[in-house]
Parts: C-alpha cells; sequence; structure tokens
C-alpha cells in the first residue's frame, strides 16, 4: 500500500449509526446553516480558466472520479436535537451544468444531490462553488486543483498517459476539528469579536440576485515592488489600498465617527501545525478612522499595517480561537436545543454584522504541477454579499500573475476603479475584466 493510500484510509470516518457515517461540524461552520438565506448565500466560488474550452461530459466524468475520495464533500447537512451534522451522502455526484446564475447563488441542496457544492462551466472556465460551512478556502482549492487534474487528464489522454486517475500523492485529507483539537482553557478571558458600527458603503443596487464583478490582473513581480516601497506585504498592500479606496471615494476623504472596517481571514493552518479540510480560520479587522481632515495614501497605508500586526500575533490569534470554541464547548450551552441556540446566533450576528465594512481574502498561489499546468491561464477566486457588506474583494495568483475580485451587489465603480488606478500609480500593469452588470 503506498503513501497516499494509507492517507485515505486513516482519513475514513468510524462513527456510525447503520452504516451511516456522521460528523460534527466544526466550531465556524455550525454560523453559516442559521444565517443563510437566497440574498445570503454564505457561498464562495473559485475558478480555473484554461486554454481551451471545456468539455462538460469530461468534466462530469472528472467530478464522479474525484469526490469519492474528498470526504469533507461526500456529505450532507442534517438538523439534530442540539446541533447541526453532516451525513455521508451516498447519492450520484451532482450535475456539472453550464452557469446560468450569477456567482455565489444559494445552493438548494434539494434540487443538487443534497451535496454542498456545485460544479459548473462557461467556455473555458471551470467553477467550484461551495456553502462554507462545508470547508474554507484551504479545502476549496485542493478539491478544484484535484479536479481540473482529473479533467486535464480525461481531456488529454495521449499527452497526460503517464499520470495515474487518482489524488494526488502527499495531499492531506484530514478531517478533524483543528479549534476543538488546539482549543486550551485559559484563566484569560478574551473579549470577542467587536460590534461597534463601521463605515456600511452604500448606494443603488444591481437587480435582485445580480452580482457585479471586476476581476483585476497584475504581475506578482511588480507588485512586490510597489508593496515594499511602503514596507508592506503584498496582502497588507492590498487591503490598505483597499481602504484608502473607501476613504477618498465613499467618505470623500471626510473625517467620520465610524471607522472604515475592513475583515481579513488568517489561515491558521501554519500556527497549529494543522492540514484538516474543514474550515480553520479566524478574523481580524484591518481598521481605519478618519479623525482629522486629510491623510494621504502612505499614512493610511501605514495605519492599515499596524492594525494587521497588532492583530496577527500568535497570541492574539490564540485568544480568538479561545472566544470562538469556548462557548460551544460550555456543558449548559449544549444542552440547549438547536432553535433556541438559532434564535441566539442570529441575534449575535444581528449585532455584530455591521462591524465591518468588507471582507478582503488571500487564498494564495493556485499554481498547478507540471506537466497540467500548461494547460491552464488562470485562477479566481470570489466572496458572495453578506449582512453590512455590499463590496467584496479575493484574491489568489498563478503563473505569475495576482487576480484581485471585486464582488459587489452595488451599481457603482468608483471603489473599485479607485484601488486599481492606486496600484497602477505606482508602476502595476493592471488589466480589468468585468462581468456584464456594469453594461446593460
Amino acid at each position: 500500500m503506498d503513501k497516499q493510500d494509507t492517507t485515505l484510509k486513516q482519513t475514513k470516518r468510524v462513527v456510525r449509526d447503520s452504516d451511516i457515517a456522521w460528523d460534527k461540524l466544526d466550531n465556524t461552520a455550525n454560523l453559516f446553516p442559521v444565517i443563510a438565506t437566497e440574498d445570503m448565500s454564505n457561498v464562495y466560488r473559485i475558478s480555473t480558466v484554461l486554454k481551451e474550452e471545456v468539455d462538460r461530459v469530461c468534466l462530469q466524468e472528472a467530478l464522479n472520479m474525484v469526490l469519492p475520495n474528498l470526504p469533507i464533500f461526500r456529505m450532507r447537512l442534517k438538523a439534530g436535537m442540539f446541533w447541526y451534522y453532516f451525513e455521508d451522502n451516498n447519492r450520484p455526484a451532482p450535475l456539472v451544468t453550464e452557469e446560468s446564475s450569477y456567482p455565489g447563488a444559494y445552493i438548494n441542496k434539494s434540487k443538487n444531490q443534497h451535496y454542498m457544492f456545485r460544479v459548473t462551466h462557461y467556455k473555458n472556465r471551470i467553477n467550484l462553488e461551495v456553502f462554507h460551512a462545508l470547508t474554507d478556502g484551504f479545502g476549496g482549492v485542493i478539491f478544484l486543483k484535484e479536479l481540473v487534474y482529473q479533467y486535464l487528464r480525461l481531456a488529454h489522454p495521449d499527452e497526460l498517459a503517464g499520470e495515474k486517475n487518482r489524488i494526488s500523492t502527499g495531499i492531506f485529507l484530514d478531517t478533524e476539528d483543528s479549534y476543538l483539537k488546539n482549543f486550551k482553557k485559559t484563566s484569560k478571558h478574551p473579549k470577542g469579536y467587536k460590534s461597534k458600527k463601521a463605515i456600511t458603503v452604500t448606494g443603488e443596487k444591481l437587480g435582485k440576485n445580480e452580482m457585479g464583478v471586476v476581476h483585476g490582473y497584475m504581475p506578482i513581480s511588480e507588485l512586490k515592488v510597489a508593496a515594499k516601497k511602503y514596507g508592506a506585504t503584498i496582502n497588507q498592500y492590498l487591503v490598505a489600498t483597499f481602504v484608502y479606496a473607501v476613504y477618498k471615494e465613499y467618505l470623500r476623504g471626510n473625517v467620520s465617527e465610524d471607522p472604515i472596517s475592513c475583515c481579513v481571514p488568517v489561515n491558521l493552518r501554519p500556527y497549529y501545525d494543522s492540514h484538516t479540510m474543514k474550515n480553520f480560520f479566524v478574523m481580524v479587522s484591518a481598521e481605519f478612522k478618519p479623525e482629522k481632515d486629510s491623510y494621504t495614501y502612505e499614512e493610511v497605508i501605514k495605519i492599515v499595517i499596524d492594525s494587521l500586526k497588532e492583530q496577527i500575533t500568535p497570541e492574539n490569534l490564540a485568544n480568538i480561537l479561545y472566544y470562538n470554541v469556548s462557548n460551544e464547548t460550555n456543558f449548559i450551552l449544549r444542552l440547549v436545543p438547536l432553535v433556541i441556540k438559532n434564535l441566539a446566533i442570529k441575534q449575535v450576528y444581528g449585532a455584530s454584522a455591521h462591524a465591518n465594512t468588507a471582507t478582503i481574502t488571500n487564498i494564495g498561489s493556485l499554481d498547478l504541477r507540471e506537466p497540467y499546468n500548461k494547460y491552464v491561464d488562470r485562477f479566481y477566486a470570489m466572496l458572495s454579499m453578506s449582512k453590512g457588506q455590499n463590496i467584496k474583494g479575493a484574491c489568489c495568483s498563478c503563473n505569475g500573475i495576482m487576480t484581485f475580485t471585486f464582488s459587489s451587489c452595488l451599481a457603482s465603480l468608483a471603489i473599485q476603479k479607485k484601488f486599481f488606478q492606486l496600484i497602477a500609480k505606482e508602476g502595476v500593469n493592471v488589466a480589468i475584466e468585468t462581468n456584464d452588470v456594469y453594461y446593460e
């Protein structure tokens, strides 16, 4: 038995009832079934654009072959007396279809073989859309890469004849709840997420269920130079530039009693040596409060860098993890019926939903290994809207190009334009692409 087969055997769930495997939701996942609606789907998208048109039959076959080897995605959601839980879904894989709705649409599980993800295609593009209760971007990336590998083996049997039709050797398929595993009781009682109101970007909205999309393609080498000029990492630089764009285009450079607060997901796996396919991240907020008449671009970047550095420390991340898990492990709260828990979760979420202006996430490098990489043009990621956040950003890189994608339910493009203009003025070549809602 080789290394990969051993990994698959070790990650098989052993908790069974009448031969049906089940699993708990991770700490973060418990939120999403409670707050998900058609208007707030909690579905993210990761896409790859190939250098050739997608064959739907091959893509369906690839999905049928890959899905049995990825236990996290073979789940359906069930409601118990005290908690939601996952149960093995033994139905056939969901049907691959041509894209027909806007990105991040609500996943109606009863019309999707009870799976919590969908795979669609459009011309050269393959889209994976995932309900966040299943996994975060880390798990989504693994799934999409394996799907693309298998698709390319089927689409190019002669060129890729030496490749094996199975999950890549060396990837991790852990299904542990890393929140609970790394939760340590402490005498400290750290505060939870802030609920103080932040700036909400408002304005004329697009049509119902419509989403505006703007992609910006930028060479990573040039972005590094621009970020280094301000003593920032690429991620800090992009977040700070977005904050400044909101300050200039939405606040018009005016003083505000409420801060611009940009929510930034932090992957906890590197801090705890975890490789779980379940969610394992926490949120920090890059905050800038305009308290004087005028701030320069450089000043705002410095403020955002300091805000992120102060929060992204092992100690602070551990405190956030502790706060998130402590309520779940409280014995009394565990005995509260699900219907009451849901009411409480909705109330807490509603109180904190306007604490952030937007979310920006970076899911990292998505380069494929050779010989597959030559068939791929680029990847991109996209977030759906949530309460209080009408504009969001997501970025990833492939083949030396960073793709920054704005998703928005607003008709105005002022913030997006300012964002890319600021970066272009630093000497970065920026190519822009939008979807059709801005041309109707």
